[in-house]
């Protein structure tokens, strides 16, 4: 009778059917007369009658009936694991009970009425066990999507034990052709790399995710759920790169999205999200390396939407009577709903555009409600769940930066308190640390409790050491950690800070081009431009003063630092392994070659993106720079592993840097709020230390703000001269008074050569020209007249000029470069001085100055000559430039490319060849001088800001005159420009009608 009703109820759907064989299936068990009858048989029938029912009536209602999950699974288990029994239910093999027990305990799993992680387990060993029958298994697909389901739904259980990703791989393998299967596996491998962040995991995932694309992007017949394997491979990708934050890992997604809109129907209803998420890719791109390319499609017009999670009655994972359905699209909302989540995590959504405070109150208590739904859910360990958390938790955030209600703040700090707890939620901690740092500091700065304080003082260090949080992220949150700890006094302030300064190099690598690397540190130029300034204070402040300049020097010049590192000879390498020389020298030019590629050609392909089918040109730099960095890295350690070798690059020692002074004391400013110190190195001395007023900083930042303001009124006017003779005397009172009683003290002859090392703002002010000083003659005396001073924009540049030359003492051809025109007539009488030396002298003049032929005429001489304008781009440092025949540009970058091992000194008679750009970081010296200086010169001339035409002829003839004189011999020839650069300034100043701005306008770098 049960039976006849199971089979009638499959074609009826009637419940009365279901109920009375339920009924009558049970009575059957009880009656001892035929539960006895032919040796049992008709008792497993019974059970497995009742078992089918309960099972049907379990899939229909959900948990309106909890025990049926019980009860059938613990009937088929009997059933399926009594030995003694030798028979089987009529009409129904082993196998047909094996799937009906995981039909039932898939149930039981979605629904989460048992034990998750030991139904899904033994789920798992069933379905093994199906497929590695020798047989063909009736039903075996419809198992193994059971437990695909089951895996999927089930977020509990993750990570997923090994051999349950075994099973469904194996599945996959045997069963090509079901979705469901093939989504499930890519799903347990995805989130497993979300459980890990390892790049192994990922690895796997991607490829997996790639076979599904493979198998469905056939072009004449486009699998059905393409859209949801290239969603999920590019929400995967995207993830990675929020974690990391590398740049080749933000083009692998911008390339993901793209394929995936490339796939996308017009008419799709995902078309819209799509497009949003790859122009948030695309800000993301432009907003970290400042390259702007890409979607035309993306659009700003396009409507976002305000991220709101769910409450618990609308809950996608909660809405467990949808379990029942075994069709992909239930799998696919699902999966797409947490992936989609992870890349709301991140974001800062249309939430943050609230200000008016009764929209902020109203959307308060909707963010309350979502917490409290959240957190009462059953199904509280899902990613979901977790974002909606933390969406709320920010919003509070938010809303008490808007309000100062501290009601606000403390539900935030409570909600982020209360994930942190969650170790399935280990992926979010990272981000959750440095957003409960902001929020503790809040509130200390309110209350003043010291347990925040200790909190926020546990936290610091573990965000800023977390491998998972990409390097910008942890450097600037040790940044805040050693701001903090030495406000506070705290112990930690030394490792913070040791912290940071070693995070600041690493920033670079995060950008493939010497461009988008200067966009980075712009973007973090308040940690960058005074980290090694305060760490430097601070270690004086205790004593140390010989790891200051160490750290100053590690923590200024940092793209030149790079860059010199691609130079680095391996002159002795190549005696002790030459392969191994040879090939660190070819990864470094590689690596030099890409850092120094040509913005116009990096951001875009002749104006097209490359169609969304591959990584436009940025993404394939920013991925070979990846490569070549990490052979680098390898080549580095296999050196180090060499005696004698240990030290390879690695930063340089105070001994190393005091040997700069050897020619003549370097004078280090360093320019901090904490404390400002001028630092004296000497040769075969201890450095002296010159400590300064309390309104040092101040005043120091004062000037410069003036000298600025003022020349914005033209150099040639009232204001701008009153201003700068202000400036020189103010200048001279701070920094030139005491520096000159301290080298007087220190018995440094007068007209000794001196090198300024400045930093901040004295990179922009005329240290050369302090002054007037007050004398008994009545002539003006300046500083200069005093010393013999030059630049160095770091240490290491100062030792690099110096490196010996074998033919210093030869006499030095000079390569001439000029384009006068009409606004430069003066031009020609400064040409002509230069062309009657009595050296030889090559003339690239008009059609003949072209950057090609320069940079090609530059490596056969020694001493180069510019006489042309120079031209200073606002904003964008490596578009400065020379203007050549017919406009066109030697860029600072070309000048950068080039190498010129022979070359000794140049003369750079052109406006703004030493001047950095406003929006420039001060203290990487970003200017024509610096690029000319690196790119082999010993020593350069150049000037502060625009020249006065006539000034060039007057000093090019007695600047000349000087270093060709028979004063000098024996010494080389570079070494005498910087007293001859001095020389030929005070003929100018003696000169009638020069004004102070024309003559303190030149300067001298290098040796």
């Amino acid at each position: 009778m049960a039976a006849s009703l199971l089979v009638r109820y499959h074609s009826s759907n009637d419940d009365r059917d279901l109920e009375t064989a339920i009924l009558q299936s049970t009575y059957a068990i009880f009656l001892p007369s035929y539960a006895h009858s032919v040796c049992g048989r008709g008792l497993i029938d019974a059970f497995f009658i009742l078992s089918v029912c309960l099972h049907y009536r379990l899939e229909k209602y959900g948990n309106k009936h909890p025990s049926d999950s019980r009860c059938c699974i613990q009937y088929l288990r009997y059933i399926r694991y009594h030995r003694e029994l030798s028979f089987e239910p009529v009409g129904f093999t082993r196998d047909d009970i094996t799937i009906s027990l995981v039909r039932a305990l898939g149930v039981r799993a979605v629904y989460e009425l048992g034990n998750v992680m030991q139904d899904i387990e033994e789920m798992s060993s069933l379905c093994q066990e199906l497929l590695s029958s020798d047989r063909t298994v009736p039903g075996l697909l419809d198992a193994v999507e059971r437990l695909a389901i089951a895996v999927v739904s089930c977020t509990s259980t993750r990570p997923y034990p090994s051999h349950v990703v075994e099973c469904i791989r194996k599945a996959d393998a045997l069963l090509p052709d079901s979705t469901i299967v093939s989504i499930a596996l890519c799903a347990c491998k995805a989130y497993r790399f979300v459980e890990t962040n390892s790049i192994d995991d990922y690895n796997d995932a991607m490829a997996t995710f790639d076979k599904f694309i493979a198998v469905r992007s056939h072009p004449d017949n486009p699998g059905k759920h393409l859209e949801t394997g290239l969603d999920m491979a590019a929400s995967t990708a995207e993830y990675r790169f929020r974690i990391y934050g590398n740049p080749e890992y933000l083009e692998e997604a911008i390339v993901r999205r793209r394929d995936q809109l490339a796939s996308t129907s017009p008419g799709s209803f995902r078309r819209d999200a799509i497009i949003q998420s790859v122009s948030r890719l695309e800000r993301t791109r432009s907003n970290s390396f400042g390259v702007a390319s890409g979607l035309q499609e993306a659009h700003p017009s396009i409507p976002k939407v305000l991220y709101l999670p769910p409450l618990k009655s609308s809950h996608p994972v909660i809405s467990k009577h949808r379990a029942n359905s075994r069709g992909v699209e239930f799998l696919l909302d699902k999966i797409q709903s947490e992936f989609h989540e992870l890349e709301e995590i991140e974001a800062t959504g249309p939430m943050y555009l609230l200000t008016d405070k009764a929209d902020i109150e109203d959307a308060a208590k909707y963010y309350r409600s979502v917490l409290a739904s959240l957190q009462q859910s059953p199904d509280h360990e899902s990613t979901v769940t977790y974002g909606g958390i933390i969406n709320s938790a920010d919003f509070l955030l938010h809303a008490y930066k808007l309000t100062n209600n501290p009601e606000f703040l403390n539900e935030s700090i409570a909600a982020y308190h209360n994930i942190l707890k969650e170790p399935r939620a280990q992926w979010y901690h990272s981000r959750l640390i440095t957003r409960l740092i902001r929020s503790l500091h809040s509130r200390f700065s309110i209350s003043r409790d010291r347990k925040d304080l200790d909190e926020m003082m546990q936290l610091f260090p573990i965000a800023a050491t977390d491998l998972f949080l990409p390097v910008p992220d942890r450097f600037e949150v040790s940044c805040r950690w050693a701001q903090s700890a030495r406000d506070f006094r705290h112990s930690s302030t030394f490792t913070a800070y040791n912290n940071s300064i070693s995070l600041m190099q690493d920033i670079l690598t995060f950008a493939p081009t010497l461009e988008t690397q200067h966009f980075r540190l712009v973007t973090m130029r308040n940690h960058i431009e005074t980290l090694p300034l305060d760490y430097a204070s601070y270690q004086i402040h205790t004593g140390q003063v010989n790891e200051a300049i160490e750290t100053l020097e590690q923590g200024r010049g940092l793209m030149w630092s790079e860059m010199r590192g691609f130079r680095t000879s391996t002159d002795h390498l190549r005696t002790v392994d030459l392969p191994l020389a040879e090939t660190f020298a070819g990864v470094n030019r590689e690596l030099e070659a890409l850092t120094t590629s040509n913005p116009a050609d990096v951001w875009m392909d002749n104006g097209e993106v490359d169609g969304g089918k591959g990584m436009d040109l940025f993404g394939r730099i920013a991925k070979k720079q990846r490569e070549l960095l990490d052979k680098r890295k390898s080549l580095i350690l296999q050196i180090r592993s060499l005696s004698g070798f240990e030290n390879f690059l690695t930063s340089s020692s105070f001994d190393t840097l005091c040997a700069v002074a050897a020619c003549g004391p370097v004078i280090v400013i360093n320019h901090s709020t904490w404390r400002s110190d001028i630092i004296i190195l000497l040769h075969d001395s201890p450095p002296s230390l010159i400590t300064t007023s309390d309104d040092f900083f101040g005043r120091a930042k004062g000037l410069k703000d003036q000298l600025l303001a003022a020349r914005k009124e033209g150099l040639d006017s009232t204001e701008y001269q009153d201003a700068l003779t202000s400036v020189l005397e103010i200048l001279y009172d701070l920094v030139g008074r005491p520096v000159v009683k301290r080298l007087q003290e220190l018995d440094i002859p007068e007209q000794s050569r001196i090198w300024w090392c400045p930093t901040s703002v004295f990179c922009s002010l005329p240290l050369h020209a302090m002054g007037p000083i007050r004398s008994e003659g009545s002539d003006r005396l300046y500083f200069s007249d005093l010393y013999i001073p030059s630049y160095t924009p770091t240490l290491s540049a100062l030792i690099e000029s110096r490196k010996h030359n074998s033919h210093s003492l030869e006499k030095p051809s000079i390569l001439l470069v000029a384009q006068p025109d009409e606004s430069m007539p003066g031009a020609w009488d400064e040409i002509s001085h230069i062309r009657r030396l009595e050296t030889t002298v090559t003339t690239l003049i008009s059609k003949k100055a072209t950057p090609s032929a320069v940079i090609r005429r530059l490596r056969d001489h020694r001493f180069a000559h510019f006489s042309c304008h120079g031209i200073l781009e606002a904003g964008k440092p490596f578009d400065a430039s020379f203007k050549l025949h017919q406009d066109q540009r030697l860029t600072l970058l070309e000048i950068i490319r080039s190498q010129l091992p022979s070359a000794e000194f140049a003369f750079l008679s052109a406006c703004h060849t030493a001047e950095l750009t406003e929006e420039s970081i001060t203290d990487e010296g970003l200017h024509l001088s610096a690029a000319v200086q690196y790119s082999g010169f010993r020593s350069v001339v150049g000037t502060m800001w625009a020249m006065a035409d006539i000034d060039g002829q007057v000093l090019a003839k007695h600047f000349y005159a000087s270093v060709f004189s028979e004063k000098w011999e024996g010494v080389p020839y570079y070494e005498r420009t910087a007293e001859a650069l001095r020389d030929a300034v005070q003929e100018l100043r003696r000169r009638k009608k020069v004004t102070t701005e024309r003559w303190v306008n030149f300067v001298h770098y290098g040796a």
